[in-house]
């Protein structure tokens, strides 16, 4: 049976209208839009927009929120604290962790994307075998915790199980802590096929690929993975890139080429790639990837926790390139503050005010909004981020009752949103057409968060 769901005010693909009568058919895609159609039946909202895609989670990561924030923890040697010394106590940390607790941990940090406004993540997941290196029975088991939780939180799912083989550029061997995530290229292939088949029935849900980085693969092994199973019956492709100034050192010296300009010398890059990070980049590379119509994926609550540096969005902005954001290491976990820090940082940078914006959209936030919402569904492959026929139903109604928010409308309503403040203002959540969020609470929120913290009481040391 179809659903009406109404709003008073609504965002759709051409700006704001008015009375908006949106129809939810029984797959939960949008089939019908109406505008200035006065309230007669269905949900009641007076703001709604659409829900905002997560195109980058390492869900594990979730359980060790801020334990990397003590200094010299990892660094016997006296050296500087890093990403490299946060490392070492991610890979200590990933030793404990099984499937039954990934599951937890993931359903604990889905539930809190949905409280935020995120409606579809895209899972980056690496841990495909058992704390010892052997694999499980089923090859796909780890990502399938991280589907399943999507399913039972109900949260939009794109899954991009993680290609590593090797331990640094040139093929060299991995190194101990590694041992989980090692697969050769008919191993990460019967992966795939594993999560395809099992997401085959949901409409939530999509599969593509993530070749962790260019320290992790070469290139007959990921031009033999996409060759076998196919670029076309793929989502997406995401890989991290130039995450670090050590990481294009060190590709320099491997190949005489920065990671960026290696990636485009040596493989097709398009619409269907999402680059992860991206941060450290010549202008030359800045324009190749914004024109190629890649995604740029922008984590910017965890590149500042890690100390990655600001990526270059003024000109990739200029250039029209596409972008997307994600919570990454869920250091936060919330597209306002991803949102926030994406514009402050190049105000840092810049010494200036409203950097994002552009000749359509002078309203900061709007800008932001529209962008991440449009490089998320084209880096999570699916039909979202748009308030229009054919398209899934995952939407947002914001309290614009909060005091934060009365009195503001429209762009100005989106503006204040993202920056005036840290309270959540998002009120009800749909994906696909299904009220998983209801006056900022989950149903099964306090289940969720019980084995959450049981599952933290396990891991202990």
């Amino acid at each position: 049976m179809a659903q009406i769901i109404w709003a008073k005010s609504a965002l759709l693909p051409n700006g704001w209208a008015d009375s908006v009568e949106i129809t939810v058919d029984n797959n939960g895609d949008i089939s019908r839009i109406l505008v200035n159609e006065t309230y007669q039946q269905g949900e009641r909202h007076n703001v709604l927009i659409a829900g905002m895609p997560n195109v980058h989670s390492h869900a594990h990561q979730r359980a060790m929120s801020g334990l990397g924030e003590c200094a010299g923890q990892a660094a016997a040697d006296g050296s500087k604290d890093s990403f490299w010394t946060w490392r070492k106590i991610m890979y200590h940390y990933l030793d404990r962790i099984q499937p039954e607790h990934l599951f937890h941990i993931s359903s604990q940090l889905y539930l809190e994307m949905l409280k935020s406004g995120f409606t579809c993540v895209g899972e980056f997941q690496y841990l495909h075998h058992n704390c010892d290196g052997s694999a499980y029975q089923n090859p796909a088991e780890m990502s399938l915790q991280c589907l399943h939780a999507a399913e039972s939180v109900g949260i939009g799912f794109t899954a991009l199980p993680v290609l590593y083989r090797f331990g640094g550029f040139g093929s060299v061997d991995s190194i101990e802590g590694q041992k989980r995530f090692i697969n050769n290229a008919e191993g990460f292939c019967s992966i795939v096929e594993s999560l395809q088949s099992a997401s085959k029935a949901n409409f939530n849900t999509s599969v593509g690929i993530a070749p962790h980085s260019l320290r992790a693969i070469d290139q007959p092994l990921l031009k033999s993975v996409i060759d076998s199973i196919g670029k076309n019956n793929l989502a997406a492709i995401h890989i991290h890139i130039a995450e670090q100034t050590k990481e294009v050192d060190d590709c320099l010296a491997w190949s005489q080429q920065r990671p960026v300009e290696w990636l485009f010398n040596h493989f097709d890059v398009d619409q269907q790639w999402c680059l992860i990070h991206a941060t450290h980049m010549t202008d030359d590379e800045t324009l190749k990837m914004a024109v190629s119509g890649c995604v740029a994926g922008l984590c910017p609550t965890t590149e500042a926790n890690l100390g990655d540096g600001f990526f270059n969005a003024e000109q990739y902005f200029q250039a029209n390139g596409n972008w997307a954001i994600g919570s990454d290491s869920h250091i936060s976990i919330d597209p306002v503050e991803e949102l926030r820090w994406l514009e402050y940082g190049q105000r840092l940078v810049s010494r200036g005010r409203n950097v994002l914006t552009s000749s359509k959209n002078k309203n900061t936030g709007r800008n932001l909004i529209d962008g991440a919402l449009s490089g998320g569904a084209m880096a999570c492959g699916r039909k979202i981020g748009r308030i229009a026929i054919g398209y899934r139903a995952d939407l947002l109604a914001i309290n614009d009752n909060h005091p934060r928010l009365y009195g503001r409308s429209t762009d100005d309503l989106l503006d204040s949103w993202i920056f005036s403040g840290n309270e959540n203002m998002v009120d009800s959540v749909y994906v696909g057409g299904r009220k998983v969020i209801e006056n900022g609470v989950h149903a099964n929120e306090q289940s969720i968060a019980s084995n959450y913290r049981q599952t933290l009481d396990l891991l202990k040391d």
